[in-house]
């Protein structure tokens, strides 16, 4: 039985968030309800709460969602595979699926792009986010069905993981025998470590700061040959030793705000090497930046945001083939009303508290 509404926790301002009920909506043929059973929390979700990535407030924040399907048009099950009862992740994008960029295959930069946490509640019907109890599936969402038997917050690692195979696999062409280098041991970093493991790279580099002491180890369990204590290596020079002066072949940066990890990418990586930036930095400039080293080693540098199905894909086959111990990974389930909590903690504000991945549980 779906009750009428759905607690939420609904962010009105820069670092506001209120619990509201909104109404649960009729669905249409083309359409579907989640009952949400674990969100996940990441760097994104601590942006959008300090006003960093602008959102039409009020909104229900929440991108990273997996639940069971309650309800579902008829359309929307046959085009999407499943049904009443199927756990499913959903991808955070909803792209039109018709403008010329999407149809070229390229729908995560679709010219009528929507995300879902940043769709206002006053857009009905006001669901658009997983700090529910309930969400509404957009008929242009892509779902992917996910093994009922995993506990909840193993599951909901699809999407950190997913943007690790997307950002450090995909998008730099990553292989066999690669060197690579990891900039930031956050949920992500580490995801980006298990990607390029499964991808047979040979030489992972991470790097991380004096504080990250127990990331930096997780990162060396998952595969890791190399780790760098920014604040007591030279990050440079010691890229140079671990790699006989070769230099990497991937640079991934995935550190928040610090900006030293992108002229620190540019000098390390090899002739005709590759860079993907997937790091906010707060749009800050980036000081000491020459482009004529670019020129000159002929670096490719790409920018990467979000997850793509292929990525999704990846990691939702290694997170049910089971051989990775994410459990390690994963530190705090939060209750939904306690989504301030979880924001902070990830975000170091609350002294004595670490987290790496956590999710918010909701109550039903």
């Amino acid at each position: 039985m779906i009750p009428k509404s759905s607690f939420a926790m609904v962010q009105t301002g820069s670092r506001k968030l209120e619990g509201r009920e909104i109404a649960i909506p009729d669905i249409d043929d083309e359409s579907a309800i989640l009952q949400i059973e674990a969100c996940g929390i990441c760097g994104s979700d601590y942006e959008q709460f300090e006003g960093q990535l602008p959102a039409p407030l009020p909104v229900v924040p929440g991108h990273e969602p997996l639940g069971r399907i309650v309800a579902i048009g008829d359309g929307a099950a046959r085009r999407w595979g499943v049904d009443v009862g199927d756990r499913v992740a959903v991808e955070t994008l909803i792209a039109c699926r018709n403008c010329p960029t999407c149809v070229s295959g390229h729908y995560q930069r679709c010219t009528d792009l929507r995300v879902y946490s940043l769709i206002s509640t006053g857009t009905p019907p006001g669901l658009w986010g997983s700090y529910s109890q309930y969400m509404f599936l957009d008929a242009h969402s892509i779902v992917h069905k996910m093994d009922p038997k995993l506990p909840a917050e193993i599951a909901v690692m699809f999407n950190p993981l997913g943007a690790g195979y997307r950002w450090a696999v995909e998008i730099p062409k990553t292989g066999v025998g690669d060197t690579v280098l990891i900039m930031g041991p956050g949920q992500r970093g580490l995801a980006s470590v298990i990607a390029c493991r499964e991808a047979g790279a040979t030489n992972i580099i991470v790097t991380g700061l004096a504080q990250d002491t127990e990331k930096l180890a997780l990162a060396r369990r998952y595969g890791a040959h190399h780790v760098i204590d920014v604040e007591s290596e030279d990050v440079v020079q010691r890229v140079k030793e671990v790699t006989d002066g070769h230099g990497a072949d991937v640079a991934v940066d995935v550190s928040p705000y610090a900006t030293k990890p992108v002229t620190d990418a540019i000098e390390v990586v090899r002739r005709g090497g590759t860079i993907v930036l997937a790091g906010i930095k707060g749009y800050k400039p980036i000081p000491d930046f020459v482009s004529d080293v670019i020129v000159g080693k002929e670096i490719t540098i790409k920018g990467a945001t979000g997850v793509t199905s292929s990525g999704y894909r990846s990691a939702i086959r290694t997170i049910e083939a089971g051989n990775v111990d994410l459990a390690a990974m994963h530190t705090h389930d939060f209750a939904l009303e306690d989504a301030e909590l979880a924001i902070r903690t990830l975000a170091r504000e609350i002294p004595g508290d670490e987290s790496i991945h956590s999710c918010l549980i909701p109550e039903h």
